[in-house]
């Protein structure tokens, strides 16, 4: 495992990846302490992920009693984003109309128009942005010679972690 001293040593790697992967698993505490998981889309911008999503779903009730999320990243060729984040909702208008455009600004896939799913826009009371601070960022890659349906000849493993200061 390798230690990241600052967030520029895994950024490239950590936006290739989710540019390339788009879609995460997202994981929640609910009310009664249960973890809930979903499929989400998140951007980032640097080390924050941003995420457009109801303002009003169940994970509204579950923010508010345990801010804290995990986010999962994986593709077939076993490279993985793991980040651990403390998210808030951003409920300034200035703010979400910002996160709005920047969710229009990249190319689809990665990018999307946030209008398909709230035509009213970035002032919506329906439209909720979900802010995630990490505070630890995981890429983990494996990769192998051989086959896998028969004994590896070798398998390598590359773990790099992330932490603010």
């Amino acid at each position: 495992m390798t230690d990241a001293t600052s967030f520029s040593d895994i950024q490239h790697e950590l936006e290739s990846r989710v540019r390339r992967i788009v879609w995460c698993t997202v994981a929640t505490v609910d009310t009664k302490g249960r973890p809930r998981v979903r499929i989400l889309h998140p951007v980032w911008e640097g080390p924050i992920a941003y995420i457009c999503t109801g303002r009003h779903s169940p994970k509204e009730k579950h923010l508010a009693k345990n801010p804290f999320v995990a986010l999962s990243y994986w593709d077939p060729q076993h490279q993985q984003v793991y980040a651990e984040c403390r998210c808030q909702w951003v409920d300034d208008v200035a703010e979400k109309t910002r996160i709005w455009e920047l969710f229009k600004s990249h190319p689809q896939p990665y990018g999307y128009d946030p209008a398909m799913f709230w035509n009213a826009g970035p002032a919506s009371d329906d439209f909720g942005v979900m802010r995630c601070d990490p505070w630890r960022i995981t890429l983990h890659s494996m990769s192998w010679t051989g086959s896998l349906t028969s004994r590896p000849v070798s398998v390598q493993f590359s773990t790099t972690v992330w932490r603010p200061n």
